[in-house]
């Protein structure tokens, strides 16, 4: 009976320890890393999936939903124990939730908030596109004093973050008469195609005190089309507070961005992943704060969002 209890102590030790040994698989789903905010994201969440000792594999859907769907799957017949996904289409998240759920593994949303409604091992971490949107038009009409013909440089028409950010800003210009949209276009979040935009705009003769960009990609390129045309008197925001934003803000280019903390989301979402796999209690929704960038406090932020 003695040696009986003792077997029995050994292979319960034995149990502790291989359970305490386990290392996750956590699979990385990306919308597409071409977008330098993505990319940024990207290594945020390698350096913190190293530092919670968790293995990780990462994939690039550039920016086809069906690609980004058959990652997924793949990650879950690699036998990967969580999924973090920042979606392509926040419409289009059906197939990889039910997926999930199949498996019965945890699925982080990050930076791009699905539009459904999130239970049981389901969560996002990000910030509020409505609100970056809002700050980003409140900061920009000051400058303008509430006066102007603005036009707005959307992201792919795909996501929710476009659309928020963009219906924010004509919420509030219909509020104030003196500020008319009277160009709104999407340049698919890339520089290139807001350069192309941009000089479409202004060659057409377009009256543009303002342009408002989803995001600091747009926001440059439109700048870069406006440098062409030697228009200096044109504001420009966008949103992120990337490197490459921050340059054009000290330089005087662009008038305001929105800083979107890719550490903190980054760093959030492999903290919920980690905690749901150690069976703790999570939240749904993990929002992450924005703060408004000027020429005046840029370099607060310069040592942020860096790759």
């Amino acid at each position: 009976m003695k040696l009986f209890k003792v077997v029995m102590l050994i292979c319960c030790l034995l149990s502790v320890f291989t359970a305490q040994a386990k290392t996750y698989m956590v699979g990385v789903a990306l919308a597409n890393l071409d977008l330098n905010f993505v990319s940024i994201l990207r290594s945020q969440m390698e350096k913190q999936l190293k530092d919670k000792g968790l293995n990780s594999q990462f994939a690039d859907a550039k920016g086809d939903v069906s690609l980004q769907i058959q990652q997924v799957d793949d990650f879950i017949n690699q036998g990967a124990d969580a999924i973090i996904i920042n979606p392509v289409d926040t419409q289009g998240v059906m197939p990889v939730i039910a997926a999930a759920q199949k498996a019965n593994i945890p699925l982080i949303f990050v930076n791009r908030k699905p539009e459904v409604k999130l239970t049981g091992k389901m969560a996002y971490v990000g910030s509020d596109s409505a609100l970056s949107g809002k700050m980003e038009i409140e900061a920009l009409a000051k400058r303008l004093d509430n006066k102007g013909n603005i036009a707005i440089l959307m992201g792919a028409l795909s996501t929710e973050e476009a659309r928020q950010r963009t219906k924010a800003v004509e919420d509030y210009v219909k509020d104030h008469p003196g500020l008319k949209v009277i160009q709104k276009q999407s340049a698919n979040w890339q520089r290139n195609e807001a350069v192309d935009k941009t000089l479409s705009w202004l060659q057409d003769g377009n009256d543009i005190n303002a342009i408002i960009a989803n995001n600091d990609e747009m926001a440059i390129g439109a700048i870069m089309a406006l440098d062409q045309l030697k228009k200096s008197n044109v504001l420009v925001a966008g949103i992120d507070g990337t490197p490459d934003g921050l340059q054009f803000i000290k330089n005087g280019k662009m008038a305001v961005t929105i800083f979107q903390d890719a550490k903190g989301q980054a760093t959030g979402a492999v903290d919920v992943a980690y905690d749901m796999l150690s069976g703790k209690k999570t939240e749904a929704y993990n929002w992450v704060p924005y703060q408004t960038v000027t020429k005046e406090n840029y370099q607060e932020f310069t040592s942020k969002n860096q790759k």
